[in-house]
């Protein structure tokens, strides 16, 4: 196995367990909070792909999905065309209000731009210094192992919301 499939492999359970998150769940579901101010599986899984989304088009020097393919349009959330997520407020968490279809077809095409892209990758190229600005600086390869693990981390917090959500009813 050579650092792209590795990299495919990591990626490719995020899928998985997005998908789990997300696959039939009904509103009431997608927008349970475990308290007033917590996140939804909504707002979390539109996080964790609008972060994969920017911080893959940026490596690959292109456009992001969601404002190419018209999921900024589909999903018609009150914010900035390049919002992410972060430092949101709790009133914005509870704006993204959308069906699983949707969170779950959008991430689905972050996915496949996600391959498409890593595919274009060699060992060589998960060296390179794409960002000085930390100490050390940030590689290819370190960027790519950070989305992963943030986008895994989320996903999970989505998973755990969906038991708790459903066990609530």
């Amino acid at each position: 196995m050579n650092s792209t499939d590795l990299l495919i492999e990591a990626f490719g359970r995020i899928q998985t367990a997005v998908s789990a998150a997300v696959d039939g769940a009904d509103a009431l579901t997608l927008t349970f909070r475990a308290d007033a101010d917590a996140n939804t599986i909504a707002w979390l899984v539109w996080h964790l792909s609008r972060v994969q989304d920017d911080h893959i088009a940026e490596l690959a020097g292109c456009e992001q999905v969601w404002t190419r393919d018209g999921w900024e349009q589909r999903f018609s959330l009150p914010f900035d065309r390049s919002a992410t997520g972060y430092g949101q407020s709790s009133a914005e968490v509870a704006a993204v209000r959308v069906d699983a279809e949707l969170l779950g077809g959008y991430y689905d095409a972050v996915h496949a731009e996600t391959l498409a892209y890593l595919q274009t990758l060699n060992d060589t190229d998960l060296d390179d210094v794409i960002d000085r600005r930390w100490t050390p600086a940030v590689t290819r390869g370190v960027r790519l192992v950070s989305v992963i693990g943030d986008d895994l981390e989320h996903a999970g917090q989505a998973a755990f919301l969906r038991g708790l959500g459903e066990r609530r009813r």
